[in-house]
């Protein structure tokens, strides 16, 4: 559950200032056409990211290269044709078949397909995929953070939405766990916060570090003052 939500749904509500810094977090819509093509081994990266602006599609997933049993049969290959955009925008409203239409022909014009290789397509969306860093988002979360920890002792805040942390789907999971730790040992043993912290976590082997009392510094977007 996104932190915005979980704060509106507390009773009783938690301060008027921690309300208001969960309701003004922001986040980034997703969907995902994952195409079935026949397989030409045209490229083999996991994933690329599109440049080109006569397309709209951002980034190209190569399912068989994350692992041949995602796409058991030899003789075909799935691409899941990525699209970064908000609720409620013209992509968003498109019908399946025709962001199945969409993602094919972009397919194609970027030469990783041909029309007669596309076989099928499937449509996915994501709200709240993407937790936004802006201006001052690390004192919205401080705030929340701490309202949670001071008034809301068995809550605790894990993954992506719920920590509002751009981790990964193993360091989500990782937070889980070490939470699951935390409480078996009633106390904090492992920071959660530091997973996937300036991607030192598993470098640097920093579980046990003392619970910090803000998020590091990140570089985000800055208002410019005159």
């Amino acid at each position: 559950m996104p932190i915005k939500e979980l704060i509106a749904a507390l009773r009783p509500s938690p301060a008027p200032n921690v309300c208001q810094a969960a309701a003004s977090l922001r986040y980034r819509d997703f969907l995902i056409v994952a195409l079935i093509v026949k397989e030409r081994q045209r490229f083999d990266d996991n994933w690329i990211y599109i440049h080109d602006p006569s397309v709209m599609v951002g980034r190209i997933q190569n399912f068989k290269s994350w692992s041949p049993e995602m796409v058991p049969d030899p003789d075909l290959n799935c691409y899941g044709m990525e699209y970064f955009c908000n609720e409620g925008e013209p992509i968003w409203a498109m019908s399946d078949a025709d962001l199945i239409t969409l993602a094919g022909n972009e397919l194609v014009k970027l030469r990783l397909a041909a029309a007669d290789d596309l076989v099928d397509g499937h449509v996915i969306r994501q709200r709240k995929a993407y937790p936004v860093y802006d201006d001052g988002y690390e004192r919205r979360v401080d705030t929340v953070r701490n309202a949670i920890a001071e008034g809301y002792p068995n809550i605790h805040l894990v993954g992506r939405n719920g920590m509002h942390k751009y981790n990964n789907q193993d360091h989500a999971m990782m937070t889980a766990m070490l939470t699951a730790k935390n409480i078996l040992a009633g106390r904090i043993v492992h920071d959660v916060w530091a997973v996937n912290q300036d991607a030192e976590y598993h470098e640097s082997g920093r579980a046990g570090a003392p619970q910090r009392a803000t998020i590091e510094e990140r570089l985000v977007p800055r208002k410019v003052e005159h």
